[in-house]
Formats: C-alpha cells, structure tokens, sequence
C-alpha cells in the first residue's frame, strides 16, 4: 500500500494545555517535571490521533515547548554564546531565556516563518560558531514513541536551510561558510538516531521553494553525498511554492525520496509525475496543510490514481506540509453554522481525509463511496452557496474608478496638515496600539459572551480600562495616546467578529510562536461592513485626553493573511473587499473627531510569493488595497501603519507606495538593521523605529534604547522620526510596561533637549 505520513501536528494541545503548562512554569507555578508530563501527554494524544486514522510513518521532532528552529539549534549545539549556556547541559529555563531574553541578554530575533504567520527564532551566525551532537531531548521523544509501539519517521530541518535561516552577525561574513563545520555534526545526528533504529528520516530544505542564490543550491550536491551513508533513509521535504525547478537537482541527490506540495503548486505535480525515477519515494501533499477547507477527494484520487500506476508504492501520501498551522479538531466546534461547517476539515479531520486517499489507492473509489460522495456533496454546496456571494459588494469592487486609491494630496502637503493641528514635539512618541489584557479584561469579556455580565456591565468594565490606560499615558506623557484595545480579543478576530463574510471558531487555535496561539477567523464569503466597528470606543478615548487619539484598525492584507482564507476567488478580491470595508471605518472616525488612524499591516511581507517572479504583481494590488483603506480621508487626517518581524530591504519602493503619513516597524532585536535599509532607500514619509522589545518582559536600559535612537537619528532626518515599541503591549504586565515605556520617555526628553540646545 502507499504509505501515509505527516512531517508535523499540532503542538500545542487540544485545549492549548502545552500554552498554560509553560506559562506556568515561566511563573514558577509549574516544575520543569510537571511541564515535561504534559507535553508527554500531548505526544501521546497526538500519535494515537495519527495511527488510529491510518498514518504508517509518525512524525517525531515536530514537538516543540516554543520553536523547532531553537530545538536543532540546541540539539547541534549552535546556541549564541552571548548567552554563556553550555548547550550540552541546557536547561529548560535557559532554552526558554534564548528566546525570551533575560536580565542580561535580550532574546533572539523572531521573523516570520516563509509566508505563514508562524515566528520562529533566527540562528545567529558567527565564524566562530561552533556545532555539537546533544540529541538526547530528541533521542527521548523517539524511545517515547516505540515504547509505545509506532514505526516513526523525525524531521528535522535541513543543514542548508538551517543556515539560510539564520542571519550573518558580522559584516562580510558569509553564513554558507559554516557548512563545513556543520554538515560533519549533522552527519553523527544522524547516526545516532540510525543507532537508535531509526530507518526513515524527513529532511525539510524550504530553501528549494525560494529564489535562493546558485550558490546555496550549488551546496546540495555535497551535503547529501556526506549524509547518505550515515544509517538512514533520507526523504527531503520541500513545501510552500513548486520546486520544479529543481527537478533533476532532486533526481540526482542521494537520497532515498522527496515530498512536494501539490496544493501551493499543483503544477508541478505533472513535471515530477512524469520524470522522477520508479525506484525513489514521491511524496505528493494533496491535503491542505494550512486552510480549513476539505479536500475534494475524488479530484485527489483521480489526480493520484494515474501516479500510482507509475510508481506503486513508492508514491507516498501526506498534507501538503506540517499541520502545525490547522486548527486540531473540527468536532469540537458546536456553535459554527452548520452548513459552513461541512465545508471545513482541521488536522484531525484531514488524517481522516488521508485515510481515505490512502485506502481508495488500495482498493478502489468504490471502497470509500460514502466518503467521497459526502466530499462530492460539500463541493457543491460551497460553489453555489448564496451565503458565499453579495451582489453589492461585487458590484463596489467592480465599479471602482481609476485613481480610487489615492489621498487627496501629496505626503508634502499632507504632513503641513497635520503638523499644524498635532503641534507635536521633535522626536513624537506613541505606542503600536494594544496595551496589557490583564486577567480582569479577558474575565469581563468572557463572562459577557457567557451572558453573565450585562451589555451595560460590560461597557461600563471596558470604559474603565480604557480610561486606566489613558491615565498611564497622560503621566507618561506620550504624546500620541491609543485606547488601549481593552474590548478587543485579536487585531484581526475582533474586526472579522464584525464583518460580514467572516465567521468564527470556539476552540480553532493555532500557534504563532512560543505559548502564543491565535484563533484566525475564518473568511467564507464576501466582506462588507454592516456598521462602524471601533468608533464608539475611539471617541469615547478622546474625551479623556487633549491630545490626538489614535484609531486603530487591521489593514486588509493582514486581515485576509491571519485569517484562514476562501479558496474560491483571487486573494486580490478578497483584499480589495476588506480594503472597502476599512475605508468605511476610516471616514465614519474622521468624522467622529479621530484624525490620526493607524492601519496595521504587519502580514505585507509574509504575504508575498516566494517566487520574485510574482512579487511585483503582488506588490501591485497589496499596496493597492492599503491605499484603498484610507482614500477620501483629509489631508489633515494622519495615517499611521505598523510592520513588525519581516525583511523590507527588498521591497521598499513598494512599502513607500503604500503612502502612509507614519510607518512604525520593529528594528529592536536586529539593533536598527533594517532602518538603516529605511535610511538608504531615503523613505519619504515619517517613520517609527522600534526602541525596545516588547516580546521580552525585561526592561530596557536607558543606555539601551539610547544607543539604538541615537542609531536611527544617523540614517533618519530628526524631523521625520518617531520614538514607540516594537509592537502591541498585549502581552506584557502593566509593571513591566510603564517601566519599559518611562525608560523610553526619559530617553526621548534627553535627546529633544540635546536638540533644543543645539
């Protein structure tokens, strides 16, 4: 039979228990053995899940207490030596350091993991980074699942795109040279997981689905002739975008399989279909990874059929990649609509779908007709649903006129405008946006969805909060204040709740990085606006305060990229939709007395293709829709956006198109690195580089965020830069948080007096 694997599952739990362990123990409230039982207990959950629904070959290694990158980066001993942890006796507090940072370091960069929201934390390259076997974290999970019975398969990210992922922290050095020094630690890996009985092996290169430079593909050759004689069945994983390309890079390695993605990229699944040799693995990923839609099983059956016939068993069936970014359980979900509803598979449900594939290869479609005739019936349904399609909401798309998306004047004229009103100091402080949810916050909300605190109550518990937040602003004395985002539960999920087209999980959560899991709404059909959706919380904001109050609002790329998305009509739609939507938002707050609006688009970036080929398109019709958002508002209405986590170094003509009168980004963990692309490229408009990290809960010390604006004041006119965090303070306490932003204030009032003396 073909077998069935997966590369990944979900990690963090059916009710996020690995979340509430950690953070647990970050707390001291758990020990580090209470932690490890958990996660034991989630492994367990986890594999019997896969085995009950036919899977062959288990995933071992896709368990992670906060990021798959950081455990290879422990387990080939590659942990900064800024730290001064000995990686081979590397305990659980100090891996959690690495990526939260400590009293004396601050953490590892975090960035976007290719185009999905998933963070993971960036290597950090030096040329005298050393490597080193400490599997035994791993070697245990392995020994844990054949005690239990199951034949396994781990997977482990490639030497290669370990590398690439990582980033050079001295100038001229090349990361690719550490390759040698590398592979031969990556060899012994894998040799003692052979010593362990461990026969197939599943090694990710990512890189391949990337325009990556000849010179890392010129690397393969080598790496996999040293690893093919260490004791194991090589398969390499490769997902996100087709890597036709390669194909006979592929051909020729040595190595015992490849998987593909035949979901991002189904039309390589007829290059590699006709041309990979009988006697190799095909792993063909026809089941989507990362969306909630089912499968349409008789289109993967017959697309497979013809495949099979070519390489028997040898062609291997999975999800197109780790099912990491799926929701687990479907079954769970009792207040969905009905109808919406079975149009939709999480992970536990695309194992059965799977299972299906998996036995109608064996014995025929007719041997799984119950299944595939329900497939059948839910495609149906979806396409012609009318919950799916508005007619008015097409017809605003369609009717747009050229020019549509531009503000009414020039970023010169505009910026007069708003300095004439704002009246705001040199070096202008504001925040992201959110401010702690506190314990008190997130109980009002839910005992108000439980229907246990009244619509008045509730009103009453969230004007409190704001006004608290304001209070701290004011004696702060930032000079552009936000509400604070008491009422909201998620930069996206609270606008979805609001617009129609969208709908929504209890309990679909997915991990972004560490124990921060998100629940992405779910956009099904067309979106509009039925009613404003911010402005009584903004202009209640702005009686507390004389100063400019800012609205905050989720850009629409990032709406539709942090939510799970149709499948049915172009992405540039459904942005243009949201975008339409927002201008809506944007104009009924002008009106209402709210003149600086921040529309975030931290997703821009990981939106993009991986191919450079379809960047520019891209690029055309994202900024398009940002444009669209704000256009019509006065000149005197300042826009504001936030990017945070990404690489915009290639991309800065387009970022500037998007004409935001202020772009806030994340600079602090890369020490102003990419402001300095900001500085070179001469960005046009203002621009807030971010003076501390708000993912760490350590304080910045004055020296600190000192040093990195005195960075930003050498490459950004004074006149046109900002002081803010990096991000929302969503997650942080409030001690920590005025702490954080009084150190930043007492910076910014010693530089601005510096410049009033000169």
């Amino acid at each position: 039979m073909n077998t069935f694997h997966l590369s990944g599952y979900p990690r963090i739990g059916a009710k996020r228990e690995l979340k509430f362990a950690v953070e647990a123990f970050w707390k001291g409230a758990k020990t580090e053995t209470e932690v490890e039982a958990v996660a034991a207990e989630i492994r367990r959950a986890n594999w019997a899940a896969q085995k009950a629904a036919g899977a062959d070959l288990l995933p071992v290694g896709d368990f992670s207490f906060y990021d798959h990158v950081l455990d290879l980066l422990c387990t080939l001993g590659a942990v900064p030596k800024r730290f001064g942890f000995d990686a081979a006796g590397l305990t659980l507090s100090e891996y959690f350091q690495l990526a939260r940072g400590n009293a004396t370091q601050f953490a590892m960069e975090m960035t976007k993991w290719f185009d999905t929201n998933y963070h993971y934390i960036v290597p950090e390259w030096h040329a005298d980074t050393e490597f080193s076997v400490n599997a035994g974290r791993l070697i245990a999970q392995i020994k844990e699942a054949k005690a239990q019975g199951y034949d396994i398969k781990p997977t482990l990210i490639g030497p290669i795109t370990l590398l690439w992922l990582g980033k050079s922290k001295e100038e001229g050095f090349k990361r690719l040279s550490l390759l040698p020094k590398l592979l031969p630690v990556y060899a012994q890996l894998l040799r003692e997981l052979a010593a362990e009985g461990v026969d197939w092996i599943q090694i990710d290169e990512p890189i391949l689905a990337v325009d990556a430079d000849q010179n890392w593909l010129n690397a393969f050759a080598g790496t996999y002739k040293e690893l093919a004689n260490t004791g194991v069945r090589i398969i390499i994983g490769t997902y996100f975008a087709s890597v036709a390309e390669h194909l006979n890079l592929l051909k020729n390695l040595p190595v015992h399989g490849v998987h593909i993605d035949a979901v991002r990229a189904p039309e390589q699944l007829a290059v590699f279909a006709d041309a990979w040799p009988e006697n190799k693995v095909l792993s063909v990923g026809l089941i989507d990874g990362r969306n909630v839609w089912r499968a349409n099983l008789s289109k993967v059956i017959d697309t497979l059929k013809p495949v099979a016939g070519k390489l028997g068993n040898n062609l291997w069936i999975a999800p197109s990649c780790s099912l990491l970014h799926s929701p687990q359980d479907l079954a769970v979900e009792e207040k969905l609509d009905a109808e919406i509803k079975s149009w939709m598979a999480f992970a536990a449900q695309k194992l059965v779908e799977l299972g299906v594939v998996k036995q109608a290869l064996a014995h025929g479609k007719d041997s799984v007709k119950e299944a595939v005739s329900a497939s059948d019936a839910a495609a149906a349904d979806r396409a012609t649903n009318k919950k799916i399609h508005n007619e008015a909401v097409q017809k605003r798309v369609a009717g747009l006129p050229e020019g549509a998306d531009r503000r009414k004047s020039p970023f010169a004229e505009r910026i007069k405008a708003q300095q004439a009103w704002m009246s705001l100091p040199v070096l202008p402080t504001t925040t992201i946006g959110s401010f702690p949810q506190t314990a008190e916050i997130r109980q009002a909300r839910a005992a108000f969805k439980k229907g246990e605190l009244s619509a008045a109550d509730y009103d009453a518990a969230m004007k409190k909060e704001i006004a608290y937040c304001v209070e701290v602003q004011e004696k702060l004395e930032l000079d552009v204040p936000v509400h604070g985002e008491a009422e909201r539960n998620d930069m996206v999920e609270y606008f979805g709740e609001q617009l129609a087209g969208y709908c929504f999980t209890q309990f679909g959560w997915v991990q972004s990085y560490g124990s921060r899991c998100v629940k992405p709404p779910i956009i099904f059909g067309d979106v509009s606006r039925p009613e404003p959706m911010t402005v009584y919380w903004s202009s209640y904001a702005q009686t507390l305060t004389k100063r400019p109050m800012k609205g905050m609002l989720t850009g629409p790329v990032t709406m539709f990229k942090w939510s799970f998305v149709r499948d049915d009509v172009p992405l540039s739609l459904v942005a243009k939709q949201i975008a339409l939507a927002l201008n809506d938002e944007v104009l009924d707050l002008e009106k209402a007395g709210i003149k600086v609006i921040q529309i975030d688009e931290p997703a821009i970036r990981e939106a993009m293709p991986l191919k450079k080929a379809q960047w520019s398109e891209y690029l055309a019709w994202a900024c398009e829709s940002f444009r669209l958002s704000s256009s019509g508002a006065e000149d005197s209405t300042q826009i504001h956006t936030h990017m945070c986590y990404s690489e915009f170094n290639d991309i800065l003509p387009a970022i500037a198109s998007m004409d935001a009168d202020v772009i806030t980004i994340e600079t602090s963990r890369s020490d102003m690195e990419l402001l300095t692309a900001f500085g070179d490229f001469k960005y046009p408009n203002d621009i807030g580089p971010g003076v501390y990290d708000i993912h760490s809960p350590r304080v910045p010390t004055a020296a600190e965020i000192e040093h990195l604006l005195r960075k930003a004041m050498e490459v950004v006119p004074v006149e046109r830069l900002w002081v803010n965090p990096d991000c929302g303070l969503k997650t942080r306490g409030w001690k920590e948080t005025a702490e954080q932003l009084e150190v930043m204030m007492a910076v910014t009032k010693k530089l601005r007096a510096e410049l009033a003396a000169e």
